[in-house]
């Protein structure tokens, strides 16, 4: 694995260009819901706020795509904040129009969430990776003892599998215990409301091949790897692990995840490839969406994470 370290500037513009996209997301499945409801306002106002809002976020994104230079940075940095604004702005107003995200698909909703996030997350480290005169091979280490890495990132998840789920019936236990609503993850009360075998495919694939590689390469192989290297090397474990948790909003699998995230940093550190954390982290997944269908069929209304 390459020792080059990872521009600061660069990961601000990777993350920021993340977070455009995936709020774009949203505003295209506001398109889908206008047309399939009561559509409030006259058709061609709300289809001006959706093109306004794409053109606003793809000027931006325009923006972003080169490294800043720190002497001519006001101008292009004014730009930016003012299309992001904009964007921001006129994609808010569409999805107010659009009515509440309830009333589509969730099966499209939850692929086009995935598809806007850590799709293109895929596609944005790989132009990160460009910028620093690398590959992925050699940015994260996938030639590093691959086979090795690969066995001990499927032997870590099925040892974590158990212990994962007995922390999440003792946080929900805990919840209950102080009257408390669990929440569920949307992902998963999503899953739960798929009819056909092709909506459960479709959750499948951006569940276990898409989500598991998008989500390591950006918190253990950049996020991680970047914060230790600038000699923070606790706070990169641990703040990357809480973020990780975090970022999947159920209370009842913050600790669970939590957890698997610290192991997936080690796993990282212990084999030096990213193919660790990534295999782990689709067997990971994939358990939990077999799992999910078989309590289901159980008759059990309590889903596990996925």
């Amino acid at each position: 694995m390459t020792e080059k370290p990872w521009r600061s500037e660069a990961i601000l513009r990777l993350v920021v260009s993340i977070l455009i996209c995936s709020f774009l997301g949203p505003v295209a499945m506001s398109a889908v819901r206008f047309h399939a409801g009561s559509r409030p306002i006259n058709e061609w106002v709300f289809a001006a706020l959706v093109a306004g809002s794409f053109a606003a976020c793809a000027a931006a994104l325009f923006i972003l795509r080169k490294a800043w230079d720190l002497d001519r940075f006001t101008r292009p940095f004014v730009l930016m904040i003012f299309f992001l604004y904009l964007g921001l702005t006129l994609g808010a107003f569409a999805q107010h129009f659009a009515g509440k995200p309830g009333a589509d698909n969730p099966t499209l909703r939850n692929v086009v969430g995935v598809v806007s996030f850590q799709g293109v997350s895929l596609i944005l480290v790989w132009r990160f990776t460009r910028e620093h005169e690398t590959s992925w091979n050699e940015g994260f280490g996938f030639s590093v003892n691959w086979t090795l890495a690969l066995l001990f990132g499927v032997l870590a998840a099925c040892i974590f599998l158990p212990v994962g789920m007995l922390l999440k019936k003792a946080a929900v236990t805990l919840i209950v215990a102080i009257h408390m609503e669990p929440q569920v993850q949307p992902a998963v009360e999503a899953l739960a409301h798929t009819v056909t075998w092709l909506d459960r495919a479709a959750f499948g694939i951006v569940t276990i091949a898409i989500v598991p590689p998008a989500e390591e390469l950006m918190f253990r192989g950049i996020l991680y790897r970047a914060i230790k290297g600038a000699g923070y090397p606790r706070l990169a474990l641990w703040g990357t692990s809480l973020l990780f948790a975090g970022i999947h909003r159920d209370l009842a699998v913050f600790v669970p995840l939590f957890l698997f995230a610290v192991l997936l940093v080690k796993l990282y550190d212990r084999t030096n490839n990213l193919l660790a954390p990534v295999a782990a982290h689709v067997v990971f997944n994939a358990a939990n969406f077999v799992a999910f269908f078989l309590v289901e069929e159980s008759g059990n209304t309590s889903p596990p994470h996925r």
